[in-house]
């Protein structure tokens, strides 16, 4: 009756529909859970499609073998569609209108006792769920993720061809950097002693194909970085959309982002339409308004500078604060003057948690000031902050003292928590920015030395006019970022491609000339012969997908990713290899002592 190319099926389970009724079809996949009705058994079958609802008959010669089978067991039915009853109809399953009355049956996979439900919620530990990866993936929120992404890496590269970009593949084995994150190493059996490393990034593979006349470069690159894990980072391993373009500006570089971005955004989102261009925030700017360089623009509040008001003010917190460089930030939040006393005081122990001494507040209501601080400031100073922070009735505002960094990055926390605690984050939108003109240099404050804040093959603004006659803290770079809702989707840059202002930079940075050759001379020496200007971008795909699965973790977009502690606890990566191999690559080695 079936054709041999119809061995397992002839139609998937998702898919079957009313147009179906009398046909005869055979369907395969896994039982997702079984029903007992008085002697006749109800399976849900499950495929990736989704579910369809088999019946069998007691009748039936295959009925006493369903005793040897469990849930997730693999199974062949064959069998007549009908209709169901009206009483029976599932309004929530796609397949709700019909069922297959099962006339033949084949085991093809039987399953142990599965280790949590797949069919259900069961909330297991994550370790469990990431030894039995194979069977989480089986979840339909999962199963729904790893196909969204599937879908967007395809569409991004559709569109990517589209708007005039080739895509290439770049080298995995390659040479060890100098900068950014630890890198992986595999060791050379032809050249012991020496050793590859995988990518951080194809940066500059694609700035050689810039070189070499490609002018636009894309690709769905895999990117290998030993750091550690966070909810918007995974360890060990990423893919991003690397991208890179000749003759072109920043803003060359935003327009073409904006477009893809704006495609792909409206396409899978189901939070309103995504329009372009996108805001532009200087990064001086962001961090003082937001206190971070990745703003979630969601977030209503805004920071603003206060120190001038309290340069001379008797409230010694403030004033000796600002006396030696540091600053004031305040902190506008509406209508909250009736919280309780517990909920300032909780505000306090999270600043202080931050890394605050503290965190000062004024509560403005019925045409009062109320607060521990208030007797220590002048009218001329609280006027001063009505004006500057627009306060009104029923207002509070919180006070940050610190040096700048710091009550950046604080001020910039309490800022998430209240939006929080308060739930005013729009959660129903996508809000991207284009965070620009970062510093080139900044000093590390431990090694007192100045040091590259971003990417060191970044244009300096003012070329080697700058970098000659500037503090290199004054220095601004051609590098920004895209964000969008608080999360970082990628740094790029517009790249130095002149050999003598890159050993300018890097020598600021404490490299010499000879560092620089040894370590980029395959995309230095290429500089020597013709380089067009160029920049670029990396988004990250895991990131992206994240996002428009509205997923809070990446684990849960990532088929099989590594635990916080970069394990890959299904296949027990990393593990131990046998002394034959280590003997190949002339390794030895010399774990350190675990202290008791």
């Amino acid at each position: 009756m079936f054709k041999e190319s119809q061995r397992y099926r002839t139609i998937y389970c998702g898919k079957i529909s009313k147009n179906d009724i009398d046909k005869t079809v055979k369907v395969s996949g896994w039982v997702h859970s079984v029903r007992d009705h008085g002697g006749i058994i109800f399976i849900d079958l499950r495929d990736k499609t989704g579910l369809v609802q088999i019946v069998i008959d007691p009748k039936r010669d295959f009925y006493k073998t369903l005793e040897h089978w469990r849930l997730e067991t693999v199974i062949c039915f064959a069998g007549k569609v009908v209709e169901r009853s009206v009483e029976s109809v599932n309004p929530k399953l796609a397949t709700g209108e019909i069922e297959i009355v099962a006339d033949e049956m084949e085991i093809l996979g039987e399953a142990e006792i599965i280790p949590f439900q797949i069919a259900k919620d069961d909330k297991c530990s994550e370790a469990i769920r990431l030894k039995h990866r194979f069977l989480d993936l089986r979840r339909e929120k999962l199963k729904n993720n790893i196909l969204l992404r599937g879908a967007i890496i395809s569409e991004i590269r559709k569109k990517m061809i589209d708007i005039g970009f080739t895509e290439f593949q770049t080298p995995i084995l390659t040479s060890s950097s100098p900068e950014g994150a630890r890198d992986y190493l595999v060791p050379s059996r032809l050249h012991p002693g020496k050793f590859y490393a995988l990518p951080q990034a194809p940066q500059q593979f694609k700035q050689l194909l810039m070189v070499a006349g490609f002018d636009k470069y894309f690709q769905i690159a895999p990117c290998f970085r030993d750091e550690d894990a966070r909810a918007d980072r995974s360890p060990g391993e990423f893919y991003q959309l690397d991208v890179e373009m000749s003759f072109v500006t920043q803003e060359d570089i935003f327009s073409a982002m904006e477009e893809l971005f704006v495609h792909v955004f409206n396409k899978y989102s189901k939070k309103g339409v995504i329009e372009a261009p996108f805001i532009r925030i200087p990064y001086e700017e962001s961090m003082l308004k937001y206190g971070t360089d990745k703003p979630d623009l969601r977030n209503p509040l805004i920071i603003q500078d206060v120190s001038e008001v309290f340069k001379n003010s008797k409230f010694n917190a403030f004033s000796g604060t600002v006396k030696k460089g540091g600053v004031v930030r305040a902190l506008k939040v509406e209508n909250i003057a009736d919280k309780p006393r517990s909920f300032f005081d909780s505000m306090v122990k999270y600043a202080q948690s931050e890394g605050s001494k503290g965190l000062a507040y004024i509560i403005f209501q019925n045409g009062k000031e109320r607060s521990p601080i208030v007797k220590f400031l002048s009218d001329k100073e609280l006027s001063s902050v009505k004006s500057i922070t627009g306060v009104k009735d029923g207002d509070v505002v919180f006070f940050v003292a610190d040096k700048e960094k710091n009550a950046n990055n604080i001020a910039g926390a309490v800022r998430t928590e209240l939006a929080n605690r308060l739930d005013i984050i729009n959660k129903d939108c996508y809000k991207f920015c284009w965070i620009t003109d970062f510093p080139m240099f900044e000093k590390d404050e431990d090694a007192g030395q100045v040091i590259f804040s971003h990417n060191p093959f970044s244009m300096p603004q003012g070329g080697m006019k700058d970098l000659l006659e500037k503090n290199p803290l004054d220095v601004y770079a051609y590098q920004y970022d895209i964000v969008c809702n608080g999360v970082e989707l990628s740094s790029g840059a517009i790249r130095n491609h002149k050999p003598e202002i890159m050993y300018k930079a890097f020598e600021i940075a404490g490299y010499d000339k000879r560092v620089v050759n040894e370590k980029f001379g395959g995309m230095i020496n290429a500089f020597k012969y013709g380089a067009p200007p160029h920049g670029g971008i990396a988004p990250g795909v895991d990131r992206i997908v994240m996002l428009l699965a509205d997923e809070p973790n990446i684990r849960e977009v990532i088929a099989f990713p590594f635990n916080q502690q970069a394990q890959d606890l299904m296949m027990s990566a990393p593990n131990s290899v046998s002394e034959r191999q280590l003997k190949e690559l002339s390794i030895k080695l010399d774990i350190p002592k675990k202290s008791k």
